[in-house]
């Protein structure tokens, strides 16, 4: 049965018509690159430059457009539907018959084509490239019906350090948001003007909010911005939220997974730090679309090549690993690059339908886990009420990992994601079941800050730039003496030992990216400072 929504009944919806067939139609080239990657303000939104220039993320040809009139010729034709389109990959979702899309190989600005269907062999320079499962602005919060599901996690301690998500812009890209612009449970998003954009991908239409439309996105966001004092407060109250349609509830087909690359790179052009999806992809109407075990190897699936381009991009990528048990992870919470999260139970025990990973990702997935059995929402019709699934622990998370962003800034999205896997239950034990385990948010926050003092001795040493990618330098008191460091890893062992000299920098560009203890000696003295490579 084809995976869909993360959300209560399997809708057993044929696609009509086999012979109407699927592709991915990839350009040549692209207009006009050069003079677009000279003025980005053309194409990005100062906010996505000023995010990219933070984390030293090139903006490059893939930010460029694609070229539209292309797109209009292809649309022209009587026999070719064009549905959607990608400027990450230069490409357009097609569908027509196989013979119709083949044909479009004779149009020179056409160089591949991908058949979704995987029976179909391809031609010319060919590169291979749903689940859902139902069941504000202050940091002095009484946190009522959702106690459990935000202390488990620990970011109640953020609240009340005032990181509450101010600043931090996340994109849930779902299957609706019906009346979240009416009942009293958004209204402190929307009296702070929070919900800063909307667009329904599916239905090509701004209106997200119609009450016939799928109510899971309403419940997902409930959990991150849903505020009634008192009774309920999300994760991140006070974060800013765009809201983007991209999943078809009337139909399980390989286009949904173009519609989450389309939005995804709206996300990325609008300076969108996190992205939130409670999608996921395995199996389709048209068993020839589906991906088998050994295509969710983090690299195969569309989707997932798409997300791995957005974290690329600086982008912090959080996905519900799904609601399959042992049949596994789907696209994207395959990818290494993406944050998939598991679920546990109120107790924080393993929830029975969390996807557990294996040896075919890249990874150990789920990455970590928090509460997707009895996680507390409001509903369409602003009732609190009971639910299960991965597709509400993925943005429980996801609201806190925003709040511990503001409060960490500086660090980048891998930086973050490692942070948090560090401080989880079971981190130097993995397993497939939740990954590495329930993180403590405030632990996370506690390493991320870094002292500057050697407390036993009041010897000053100071390390710059600290996150760093390449190099670390030293300022001391303590001038005219070597210093001897070791470099230790998360779990104790020394990976690293140097002598440096006065002015001398330590390199740590062989080092993976992750936190590091950094034990220093000199004049008999020895501080321990930590270090965050990203």
């Amino acid at each position: 049965m084809a995976s869909r929504l993360l959300i209560l009944l399997f809708i057993g919806v044929q696609l009509q018509g086999f012979a109407q067939q699927d592709a991915w139609v990839y350009f040549s080239d692209k207009e006009q690159v050069e003079t677009s990657l000279a003025n980005p303000t053309t194409i990005l939104s100062q906010k996505a430059i000023e995010r990219k220039q933070r984390f030293g993320i090139k903006i490059d040809a893939r930010d460029v457009p694609v070229n539209e009139a292309y797109i209009t010729t292809l649309k022209a034709l009587d026999d070719v539907l064009v549905l959607a389109k990608s400027k990450w990959f230069n490409a357009v979702h097609v569908r027509g018959s196989e013979t119709a899309i083949r044909a479009l190989l004779n149009f020179s600005f056409v160089s591949e084509i991908v058949f979704a269907d995987k029976t179909l062999a391809s031609t010319a320079k060919i590169v291979s490239t749903g689940m859902f499962f139902k069941q504000t602005s202050t940091s002095e919060f009484v946190y009522g019906d959702t106690a459990n599901q935000v202390e488990m996690i620990q970011v109640n301690a953020l609240h009340e350090n005032n990181f509450t998500g101010t600043g931090i812009t996340v994109a849930i890209l779902d299957a609706g948001f019906p009346n979240v612009n009416t009942i009293s449970g958004f209204q402190n998003l929307r009296t702070h003007n929070n919900i800063l954009g909307v667009y329904d991908f599916v239905a090509r239409e701004t209106d997200v909010y119609d009450n016939t439309k799928d109510e899971h996105g309403t419940l997902v966001l409930s959990t991150m911005a849903g505020y009634i004092e008192n009774t309920f407060v999300g994760t991140a109250p006070d974060a800013s939220y765009y809201l983007f349609i991209t999943e078809d509830t009337n139909a399980e087909n390989p286009l949904e997974e173009s519609l989450w690359v389309e939005a995804a790179e709206r996300a990325d052009s609008l300076g969108v730090d996190i992205i939130n999806s409670s999608l996921g992809y395995k199996s389709f109407d048209n068993p020839n679309y589906d991906y088998s075990n050994e295509d969710l190897d983090g690299k195969t699936a569309f989707i997932t090549q798409g997300a791995n381009i957005a974290a690329e991009k600086g982008i912090l990528v959080v996905t519900s690993a799904g609601n399959s048990g042992t049949s596994g992870v789907g696209a994207p919470a395959d990818s290494e690059a993406v944050f998939s999260i598991g679920a546990v139970d109120a107790s924080g025990e393993y929830a029975y339908f969390s996807s557990q990973g294996s040896a075919i990702q890249p990874s150990i997935k789920p990455d970590v886990t928090a509460q997707g059995l009895g996680s507390v929402v409001i509903n369409k019709t602003n009732q609190i009420e009971t639910v299960n699934g991965t597709s509400l622990s993925a943005p429980i998370l996801a609201g806190g990992l925003a709040c511990l962003w503001q409060a960490l800034p500086e660090l980048s999205s891998t930086a973050l994601m490692e942070l948090v896997r560090a401080s989880s239950s079971q981190y130097n034990n993995p397993d497939y079941l939740l990954g590495y385990g329930i993180p403590n948010l405030a632990t996370a926050y506690n390493n991320g800050i870094l002292s500057v003092s050697d407390v036993t001795t009041g010897d000053k040493l100071s390390m710059y730039p600290n996150p760093t990618q390449n190099h670390v330098f030293f300022n001391t008191t303590l001038n005219g003496s070597d210093l001897h460091i070791k470099v230790f890893d998360v779990l104790g062992k020394c990976i690293l030992t140097e002598t440096l000299e006065t002015n001398e920098s330590l390199d740590v560009s062989v080092l993976k990216n992750g936190i590091y203890l950094l034990q220093i000696s000199t004049r008999n003295r020895t501080v321990t400072k930590k270090l965050i490579k990203n």
